[in-house]
């Protein structure tokens, strides 16, 4: 989910496993059966595998539109390099796929062609899903193809600037970045890992998300889950290192955020992050959680730099609401403002006065939180700017968080008091060592901080143009050239 490019948003790491002798290993089921039912109640055995892969590769939160019908696409995928629709996935054949065959579909899922030969934008983890085995592949198509209802309308088409918008430049950009070969389990590492491996790193595609890109948007591999911008949002280094990562957390903990959402004292789940739990990990078996959690134990510790302190190790419970009552006369206009008096009168209600958080934590404390004591703003700035939306199925209340951008029905806000409210909480209760701007917030609320490729692109049409015409003046001058030879040698 690269919505997810998605994505966004905080996990967990710890103890080293032990590596298992060659021998030792038990054979590897990358896609366990379900145990056996009587033959009588007994279903589609390959429609449920193929059912239950589609939940793990977060199918339905790229290409479900909200209020859509299932798989058939429209959704905006809001890229660095424009916006990137997703396609109809449904079996029609008029709007969908439904014309494909299983090949089609597995060049398309692993290689990222369609059966028409033109190529999908790596918005699609095709890069990840490349490691599917074959019979994963089959299985997804047989789901898609008998059990997911048709939708004859096609989804909104793709139309991103120039020279983005040349499909067959991918094929490039695959011939450097795409490794298309399957999962191979490791045989020094436990069936157990070799299970979270594919599933964290093919599957559930973590790395599109949760790893820095190079200058042309291709993951970089030394950084593997070291963590990444993600637009406005930050996807966190989820490496096994205990200060910048998640090495610090328990399995029950990790397994719970990758199940809720929600660790008290750790963090929460927001933007992309919050859309992968809601739509995908949570119904995750557990085993395979646990095999996810075995497995990133077993990533190499990325260490950020300059970082001496665990994310949620910072702050504590502190309140001015003293301070502040009798401040402003009963006329007085203009009274908010101060980082504290908006604090006070748009998150206290919530997050309580002294940044404890509600009762049972459905309000989350604002200390000893990933999001305000990370080395960046940025999730803090997108949980006030876009808001917080997470429903996990067999909870009373979904977790809640109004937005407070331009399109906000409690109180829209401006760069300045979203920059004043965020300065106060680091100062209060996250890392000190981190300010927010309101050139920041601007930044945050269009989009976040472009990638270079995308900087360049006003430029790359007039260079092209120029580098066109820097052709032709050559082949003109070379054509002269050779001319003026031919008559110089009749000459003699």
């Amino acid at each position: 989910m690269m919505r997810h490019l998605l994505l966004s948003l905080t996990l967990a790491a710890g103890m080293p496993l032990a590596a298992h002798a060659a021998a030792a290993v038990p054979p590897v089921t990358l896609t366990p059966d379900r145990p056996a039912v009587p033959a009588a109640a007994k279903p589609d055995a390959r429609l449920e595998r193929g059912r239950y892969l589609a939940i793990a590769a977060d199918c339905m939160a790229c290409h479900t539109a909200a209020g859509g019908k299932p798989y058939a696409g429209g959704y905006a995928i809001d890229s660095p390099l424009g916006t990137i629709y997703a396609t109809n996935i449904t079996p029609s054949k008029k709007g969908g796929i439904g014309h494909y065959s299983e090949a089609d579909f597995a060049r398309a899922l692993r290689e990222g062609v369609r059966a028409d030969g033109s190529h999908l934008y790596p918005a699609m983890p095709y890069t990840s899903y490349a490691m599917l085995t074959d019979a994963d592949v089959g299985d997804l198509y047989y789901y898609f193809m008998q059990a997911v209802k048709p939708v004859d309308e096609a989804a909104r088409q793709t139309a991103l600037p120039f020279p983005f918008n040349v499909r067959l430049s991918m094929l490039g950009w695959n011939t450097l970045f795409l490794d298309n070969k399957r999962f191979v389990p490791d045989p020094a590492k436990s069936a157990q890992i070799n299970r979270g491996a594919y599933l964290a790193e093919g599957l559930a595609h973590c790395s599109a998300c949760h790893t820095p890109r190079n200058m042309l948007m291709a993951e970089i591999g030394s950084q593997t889950l070291a963590g990444a911008s993600l637009g406005s949002w930050h996807a966190p280094n989820i490496t096994s290192d205990k200060v910048s990562g998640i090495g610090a957390w328990t399995d029950a903990e990790i397994a719970a955020y990758l199940k809720t959402g929600h660790v008290e004292g750790k963090g929460q789940a927001a933007g992309g992050m919050a859309e992968a739990i809601q739509n995908s990990l949570q119904f995750l078996r557990d085993d395979d959680v646990a095999a996810i959690v075995a497995y990133l134990r077993t990533v190499p510790p990325v260490r950020a730099p300059g970082q001496t302190k665990a994310a949620f190790s910072h702050g504590s419970a502190a309140s001015e609401e003293s301070a502040l009552r009798g401040m402003a006369g009963s006329t007085e206009h203009h009274s908010l403002n101060s980082g504290a008096v908006l604090f006070s009168g748009y998150c206290a209600s919530c997050h309580s006065a002294s940044g404890a958080g509600s009762t049972g934590q459905a309000y989350p404390a604002l200390f000893h939180n990933t999001a305000t004591g990370g080395n960046t703003p940025a999730n803090l700035v997108s949980a006030i700017l876009f808001g917080v939306e997470r429903k996990i199925e067999g909870e009373e209340h979904e977790a809640f968080m109004p937005r407070f951008d331009q399109r906000s029905y409690v109180q829209p806000l401006t760069d300045e008091q979203i920059a004043s409210i965020a300065n106060y909480v680091l100062k209060q209760y996250g890392n000190p060592d981190v300010s927010v701007t309101p050139a920041y917030v601007a930044q945050a609320r269009s989009g976040g901080e472009k990638p270079v490729l995308a900087r360049l692109q006003p430029f790359m049409l007039p260079a092209g143009g120029v580098g066109i015409l820097l052709l032709i003046a050559l082949f003109v001058w070379l054509r002269r050239r050779r001319q003026h030879r031919a008559q110089a040698a009749r000459r003699t």
